[in-house]
């Protein structure tokens, strides 16, 4: 496996995205998205300190966070990343997209160079991602994205799983 850190942040290109970590910069941008442990920010110094735990989860190799950046404003429209380490050869792909830019590609677009990233670069055996049984709109993607449901939990959360590329 080749997991963060690299010696550069990876960016990841794109026709309609690009992915690249996310500076101060971007934090004010994504305050209604910004969440760590379940928990959102509620304002800019909250992001900033959340940033900085994303970061550090980044340095210590248990993770990868990229903001999602449209290519043609170069604004920044959402997020994605591996999160809860790579523990087995495993990873689990998350996102979020600011509601303004629902149903305009960009998370499909995200999500592709993302499992390619996850496949290719750092080699995992298994990407998995979790989202809530009501979150419809996640499914959708997950099942466009070739994922499959392979856990339902007492909370209604629901697991998906998709082939990694080379098996």
């Amino acid at each position: 496996m080749n997991i963060p850190p690299y010696q550069t942040f990876p960016i990841l290109k794109g026709d309609k995205v690009c992915l690249r970590q996310i500076e101060f910069s971007d934090l004010l941008d994504i305050l209604k998205i910004s969440f760590y442990d379940a928990i959102q920010a509620s304002n800019l110094e909250e992001v900033q300190a959340m940033q900085e735990k994303i970061n550090q989860d980044y340095r210590n190799g248990t993770s990868i966070h990229w903001g999602i950046f449209d290519n043609r404003s170069n604004k920044i429209v959402g997020t994605c990343g591996y999160y809860r380490g790579f523990l087995n050869g495993a990873g689990e792909l998350g996102c979020v997209l600011l509601p303004q830019y629902y149903g305009k590609g960009f998370m499909t677009a995200a999500m592709e160079l993302a499992l390619d990233f996850g496949s290719i670069t750092i080699k995992l055996k298994r990407i998995y991602a979790i989202t809530s049984a009501n979150n419809e709109k996640a499914i959708q993607l997950l099942q466009r994205l070739n994922f499959y449901l392979i856990a339902e939990s007492e909370n209604d959360d629901l697991e998906f799983e998709c082939k990694v590329k080379g098996d």
